[in-house]
């Protein structure tokens, strides 16, 4: 399959994957807001910031969960012995539909893996929001049943969907699966009658190795806040929530982009080779397709952090009440939008980068890390102590924009030899840049004149003049970014490439 063509697949299963995500988080958004209003922030902060961790860890350090952390008051968060017991179960459970997972995220099968993890979280948002209704008392038995029904869902997807199309012989052949039934993604023999194949176990180690120091960064606050104690349990649910409202735009738009096109730059570039001895074509199309993904996720995060700091007071208000829109609330989800900012542009310079980088390249960025690991630890820490909650999407803020330096120096070396220039999408035009700093300007004044103590018809009038200056920006970013409207209207929307550079 040439260049082109995987260009096309994967920006249709982006673009299916985005509209399939906008659809079913609209509904877990509304299932979320009316389940707050029937919690503490206290069993939130349990759930939300301690129960991630201990189900990641659950298969190797269950015990420090149950006996070296805090146990909060049985009053506050009833029946929390057994539901930690029940969470790691669900880990277990999670973890036999991982071979499937691999599968599917091999091929592409992005609305497989859209509707199987919508579906089951939306199941999971009905089933809390119930027991929550009918069983509060159940403290945290809730969330642990809601957790290991969501992952029986989730696994049952993948389990139903290849046992039907593996059942089939035509249409495991339509689909060039490298397994011909269930029982081939069982561990087995290899042909050289050995039990482990060397050479990939050696490049699961490096990728694995990866995947633990991005847990350390991507997670690290929660264990701060976890072992550390630097947030009680009610400031802890306060943070968690806005940390998850303002990365539901992350979630919603950059994920699949993300997933799709790292498969597309994996299938398209070649590890172990420079970029002057590759293929030129398939080159100059992925550097076009980055240089577009770089302007689409700087516009996106802009618009995100022009407009946020201004309506964050009132998203808050509206999605949980006073609970969030008082105190540290609206601050945290105003850094929070500059952070989304970051968040975008690291996503799609890393999806190139580990698209690309050869083993040894993956092994000293691992060392990278490592370090930045640390540094990461220590300075969340420090800031919390300092500013408070605001601290913890401060030291995200510095571990991003590191990452960002890491992966622009790459792709700069990348296409140094080359004529290609895709970092040459970082660059906006003066005059969309000043669209936004006007509308921004705009924005925070209507907020203090007319939100949000001034009832329903003010918030009203604010968010038209934010609906106002949303239209300007988006039609001068149509005027003065043509080739990136140009990317959108032939790749997420038309299944072909017309024209690799425009």
């Amino acid at each position: 399959m040439g260049s082109r063509e995987l260009l096309g697949q994967a920006a249709r299963l982006a673009s299916s994957g985005l509209l399939l995500q906008v659809l079913f988080r609209l509904i877990t958004f509304v299932l979320n807001a009316f389940i707050l209003r029937f919690l503490s922030k206290e069993i939130v902060g349990i759930v939300n910031v301690r129960v991630p961790l201990a189900v990641f860890w659950s298969l190797f350090l269950g015990w420090v969960w149950l006996r070296l952390l805090e146990v909060p008051d049985p009053h506050v968060v009833p029946h929390y012995g057994t539901g930690v017991v029940v969470f790691g179960f669900s880990a277990v459970v999670e973890l036999l539909g991982e071979p499937f997972w691999v599968l599917a995220q091999a091929h592409m099968f992005v609305k497989l893996k859209v509707i199987a993890e919508s579906l089951s979280v939306i199941l999971k948002s009905v089933l809390t929001a119930l027991l929550v209704l009918w069983l509060p008392h159940w403290g945290l038995y809730i969330f642990s049943l809601a957790q290991l029904f969501y992952t029986t869902v989730l696994v049952l997807c993948y389990v139903i969907y290849f046992a039907k199309v593996l059942g089939s012989p035509e249409s495991a052949k339509q689909q060039a699966l490298p397994v011909s039934s269930m029982t081939d993604l069982l561990p087995s023999m290899t042909r050289s009658r050995t039990f482990v194949n060397w050479e990939e176990a050696k490049l699961t180690w490096s990728f694995f190795k990866q995947s633990f120091l991005k847990q350390i960064l991507t997670e690290g606050e929660r264990y701060v806040m976890t072992f550390l104690n630097v947030l009680n349990f009610g400031d802890q649910g306060v943070y968690d929530i806005v940390n998850n409202l303002g990365s539901l735009v992350a979630r919603l738009i950059f994920q699949p982009i993300e997933e799709s096109f790292y498969i597309f730059f994996a299938k398209v570039l070649e590890r172990e080779k420079d970029a002057t001895l590759q293929k030129q074509e398939d080159v100059a199309v992925a550097a076009a397709v980055l240089e577009s993904l770089l302007k689409l996720a700087l516009l996106t995060g802009l618009t995100i952090t022009v407009f946020g700091f201004a309506y964050s007071q009132l998203v808050l208000d509206i999605y949980g009440g006073a609970m969030l829109s008082s105190g540290s609330g609206p601050v945290l989800l105003r850094a929070y939008c500059l952070y989304v900012l970051l968040l975008a542009i690291n996503g799609v310079t890393e999806c190139f980068t580990f698209a690309a980088m050869s083993k040894e390249e993956v092994d000293r960025y691992n060392f990278t890390m490592l370090a930045l690991s640390s540094a990461f630890l220590m300075l969340s820490y420090v800031l919390t102590r300092w500013c408070g909650s605001v601290g913890f999407i401060l030291a995200n803020c510095f571990n991003m924009g590191i990452r960002i330096m890491q992966s622009l120096y790459f792709i700069h070396r990348y296409y140094q030899k080359s004529p290609h220039r895709p970092l040459a999408g970082l660059f906006v035009s003066p005059v969309l840049l000043g669209t936004f700093a006007l509308s921004g300007g705009i924005t925070a004044v209507s907020e203090v004149l007319l939100c949000c103590e001034w009832g329903w018809l003010a918030r009203l009038a604010h968010i038209a003049v934010g609906a106002l200056c949303f239209g300007v920006t988006l039609g001068t970013a149509f005027l003065t970014e043509t080739k990136l409207i140009h990317f959108l209207r032939t790749q997420l929307g038309v299944p072909r490439l017309a024209d690799k550079t425009t």
